[in-house]
């Protein structure tokens, strides 16, 4: 690491100019100080940069100043008292910060949003969130909120995708009666027929707000204020939604047969595309329950289930025995080469030996030699089991008992 950091500064001081006896002496300096505090504080507070942040935002060594970023406030104290020690302006910086200003809550108001790593068009797909969700403002860079949503991921939004709204605004829209879209695709119209010009698309898990009913419609309202009608055959009352969720291993694999034969999108987390991960959250999700977002996230929640043998390889009579429909199996694509090789593939068990997943499409397949759907890659490459349904987790939370849908 410390000499990936050495090149990586030398290589800078090239860009700035090799006249700076200064900048020739970076290697042994202030730099490495600061980044070995971030290191330490950011494992200690913040291993996962999905969900929680501890980054060097700014380091320019040639003014000695440097700005830490951070979304937790025990770690803003500590770099604040380590950074006494350190012989450098070190600014700290919780988010979110002033670019967002005191609007620091949103309201997703396409039907859905995708999420980059980056605050750049051209930056990786790495999840999605759908209308009407609520999402925490961390920062703005130019054209994009860096965002948090309901299962804790952060990632940037373009502003386009999100109604900002002050106190007043967030409060009447969470104390709202809202619907729900419950279709697989479908659209909203301008008057309460099928006739009439559509105003947006929806899918499954879209969020609006109720204003009143005409005929087979229900008269909603967009967070930005657009109205339209959804058909009542393609939505649910939120609490009867609520109300209505039963979230045992037959419903939640009637789901996950919903998107059957949907394409695989690396970052998708509806039903215009999933990753492998997103399959499994959004299939929890239509049963009322908000799961963490990726796989190596998915595999540390809920209960551990024993399919593997002695030797830490997968066992399928033992995984018969053991496992239940609705468990999450776990892949390392790695497995092979490392034992240690980290999860890369998530399904659904299905029972019988089958599972369900996404894989350039959703679809089923076996871990038994014999069946006609074996996957013998998938199969080879098991490396643990989950159980969630009736375990207690923080991780996994209902729906209904989310401060991001409800308002409570």
């Amino acid at each position: 690491m410390k000499n990936t950091l050495k090149f990586a500064i030398l290589a800078y001081t090239c860009l700035i100019g090799t006249g700076s006896s200064y900048a020739q002496q970076l290697d042994s300096t202030t730099y490495f100080k600061v980044k070995e505090l971030q290191e330490n504080v950011k494992s200690q507070f913040a291993p996962d940069k999905r969900t929680k942040i501890v980054a060097i935002q700014k380091a320019d060594v040639v003014q000695n100043q440097y700005v830490i970023e951070t979304t937790e406030k025990d770690a803003q104290f500590v770099l604040e008292q380590k950074a006494k020690e350190i012989a450098a302006n070190i600014q700290v910086q919780l988010l979110p910060d002033a670019s967002v200003g005191e609007k620091t809550t949103g309201v997703i108001r396409l039907s859905v949003a995708n999420m980059r790593t980056f605050p750049d068009n051209a930056a990786e797909l790495t999840s999605q969130v759908l209308l009407g969700t609520q999402v925490d403002l961390l920062q703005k860079k130019s054209g994009d909120y860096r965002v948090r949503t309901p299962d804790g991921y952060i990632a940037w939004v373009p502003a386009s995708s999100i109604e900002v709204m002050d106190n007043i605004a967030l409060e009447h829209w969470r104390q709202a009666e809202k619907v729900i879209y419950t279709a697989e695709f479908g659209k909203s119209y301008s008057e309460p027929n099928e006739k009439s010009q559509r105003v947006s698309d929806l899918v499954y898990g879209d969020i609006l707000q109720l204003k009143g009913q005409k005929g087979n419609f229900y008269q909603i309202a967009y967070p930005d204020g657009r109205l339209g009608y959804i058909k009542k055959s393609e939505s649910l009352t939120l609490k009867n939604w609520f109300e209505t969720r039963n979230p045992t291993a037959e419903n939640i694999i009637a789901s996950a047969k919903t998107m059957l034969g949907l394409p695989y999108l690396w970052g998708g987390t509806s039903v215009k595309g999933v990753d492998c991960s997103g399959f499994t959250k959004t299939s929890f999700f239509m049963n009322g329950f908000v799961i963490p977002r990726d796989a190596s996230q998915q595999v540390l929640a809920g209960e551990k289930i024993d399919i593997l043998d002695e030797e830490g390889h997968f066992d399928p009579e033992k995984a018969l025995k053991n496992l239940k429909p609705a468990d999450l199996l776990f892949f390392a694509a790695g497995k092979n080469n490392n034992p240690n090789a980290r999860v890369t593939h998530v399904a659904l068990y299905m029972g019988n030996g089958t599972f369900i997943h996404a894989a350039g499409l959703v679809r089923i397949n076996s871990m038994l030699k014999d069946a006609t759907n074996y996957d013998d890659f998938q199969t080879r490459t098991v490396v643990a089991a989950r159980r969630y349904l009736g375990t207690k987790d923080s991780a996994i939370q209902k729906v209904a008992e989310s401060n991001y849908y409800t308002n409570k």
